[in-house]
C-alpha cells in the first residue's frame, strides 16, 4: 500500500477512535447524570408531619429591615402555622440593627402574638461600635497587623447564636422539649410561594429519613454560583472545588450530588440547616464558638457555623448532609432562578459542568492551603501544654474583625 494512502488510513482510523472515545463519554456521562436531569418537581414530604417532630426554630438578624419586611416575616409565620403552632417555638436574636429591624421584628411579634405561635424575640441596643468600646478585651479580641486589640468577628457571631438559643435550654429546664433545631439566614421565602417554601422546609427535615447529625441546604446569591463557603466541607474535608455544581471535589460528596441524594459533607451551613436538639440540650450543652484568640493570632480563622459540626457529639454516630433538592436564596430573583434550574438544566450545560470539574480535580489541589494551615496549628499546640483544636479542618488563611458597619478582612 502506497504511503499517502496508509497515512490517510491511520488519520482515519484516529478519528474514528476519537469519535468513539468522545461518544463513549458521552454516554457514561449520560448515565451518570440521569438522576440529576430527572429530578422531579417538589413535592410536600408527609413524613415529618406523621413523625410529628416539635421544631425550635432560631435566628440572627442585623439590619435586615427589607428582607423582613418583604419576605422574611409572614413567611416564618406562615411556616410555623403549617407545621403546626403546638409543634412549633420561633427564637429571634436581634444584634444592634440601626435601621427598622427592631420595628420589623416588633411587629413579627404581634403578628405571631395574635396567630397564637410560641416565640421569644430578643432586641439589642449594643451596636457593633458598643461591641468595639467594651473595656473588657481579654476574650475574643487579637492583636491585628493594624497594631491594635481588635474584636474578632466569629467569637462575637457565636455568641449571637447561642443567645438565640437560650429559650431552647430554659424550655428544656421547663420540660417542655423539641426534636430538632431549625437555623435560618435571612434567605428569601418568598410569600406568593409559600407552599413551595414549605416543602423546602420539610424536605430538609425529611433528609435521609430525618436521621442526621445535621442537614443543610444549599445556598445562592447570585446563581448558578453557590454563596456560602466559608463553612462547607466535603466528606474528605477539603473546600468546594467549584462554586458551580457539582460543587465538591471529594467522590463521595461528588457522586451523591449527581445520584442527586443527601451528599455527605464534614460540615455545611449554606443558608438553612437543622439538626438534632439533644446535643444543644446536654450537659455540657453543645455551642457555638470560635478558635483560641492565641489560635487566630496566628492569621487563621474558622467559621461557628462549621466548628458546630466538628464539636458536635453526634458526628461519630451519624451523618452530615447536605439536600441538594433543598435550594434557597438570598433575593427574590435568585430564589426563583435556583428552582427554575430543574425545568431549564439541559444535558450540555451538565456536560460541561463535568468536565470543568474533572479539569479542575486534575489541575488543582487544595494541598498548600491545607499544609499551611496545619502547620501554624501544629506550631500553636506546641507553644502550650494541653493545646488542641478539634476544628483544624474548618480554618483558612484569614483574620476577621468587626467593624462599626460590619466586617473586614485584616
Amino acid at each position: 500500500m502506497p504511503l499517502p494512502i496508509r497515512r490517510i488510513m491511520r488519520r482515519r482510523r484516529t478519528r474514528l477512535a476519537t469519535v468513539f472515545v468522545l461518544a463513549l463519554f458521552g454516554i457514561l456521562n449520560l448515565v451518570q447524570i440521569r438522576p440529576y436531569l430527572s429530578q422531579p418537581a417538589a413535592e410536600v414530604t408527609y413524613r415529618v408531619w406523621e413523625r410529628r417532630e416539635n421544631i425550635y426554630i432560631a435566628s440572627i438578624h442585623w439590619n435586615d429591615e427589607a428582607i423582613l419586611r418583604s419576605h422574611w416575616n409572614e413567611a416564618v409565620k406562615n411556616l410555623a402555622l403549617a407545621l403546626g403552632r403546638d409543634n412549633v417555638f420561633v427564637a429571634v436574636y436581634e444584634s444592634g440593627s440601626w435601621d427598622g429591624t427592631k420595628e420589623a421584628l416588633n411587629e413579627l411579634d404581634e403578628e405571631m402574638e395574635r396567630s397564637g405561635i410560641r416565640r421569644n424575640i430578643t432586641l439589642s441596643r449594643v451596636t457593633h461600635l458598643g461591641e468595639m468600646s467594651a473595656e473588657d478585651r481579654d476574650i475574643g479580641w487579637v492583636d491585628t497587623p493594624r497594631g491594635g486589640k481588635e474584636l474578632r468577628r466569629i467569637p462575637y457571631l457565636a455568641r449571637m447564636r447561642n443567645l438565640a438559643l437560650e429559650p431552647l435550654r430554659e424550655l428544656a429546664r421547663l420540660g417542655i422539649t423539641f426534636d430538632k433545631v431549625l437555623f435560618l439566614n435571612d434567605v428569601v421565602m418568598l410569600q406568593w410561594l409559600t407552599e413551595l417554601w414549605t416543602n423546602d422546609v420539610l424536605r430538609l427535615l425529611d433528609t435521609n429519613g430525618g436521621d442526621f447529625a445535621a442537614a443543610c441546604s444549599l445556598d445562592f446569591s447570585r446563581p448558578p454560583l453557590m454563596y456560602d463557603t466559608f463553612a462547607l466541607r466535603d466528606a474528605e474535608g477539603h473546600e468546594v472545588l467549584t462554586k458551580t455544581w457539582p460543587y465538591f471535589r471529594a467522590r463521595a460528596s461528588r457522586q451523591a450530588v449527581l445520584d442527586n441524594i443527601p451528599v455527605p459533607v464534614t460540615s455545611c451551613w449554606n443558608g438553612m440547616v437543622a439538626m438534632p436538639v439533644k446535643p444543644f440540650t446536654s450537659d455540657p450543652p453543645l455551642e457555638f464558638r470560635g478558635i483560641p484568640d492565641s489560635l487566630a493570632a496566628s492569621h487563621l480563622e474558622g467559621s461557628e457555623c462549621c466548628l458546630i459540626h466538628t464539636d458536635n457529639p453526634l458526628r461519630d454516630k451519624k451523618q452530615t448532609y447536605v439536600n441538594p433538592q433543598v435550594r434557597v436564596g438570598y433575593s427574590g430573583k435568585a430564589y426563583d432562578a435556583v428552582h427554575r434550574e430543574v425545568i431549564t438544566r439541559s444535558f450540555g450545560s451538565v456536560f460541561m459542568a463535568l468536565w470543568n470539574s474533572r479539569i479542575r480535580r486534575w489541575t488543582t489541589s487544595p494541598g498548600l492551603k491545607e499544609w499551611i494551615v496545619r502547620r501554624r496549628v501544629d506550631k500553636w499546640c506546641r507553644q502550650g501544654e494541653e493545646r488542641e483544636e478539634g476544628g483544624a479542618v474548618c480554618l483558612i488563611d484569614e483574620m476577621q474583625v468587626l467593624v462599626g458597619n460590619g466586617w473586614a478582612h485584616v
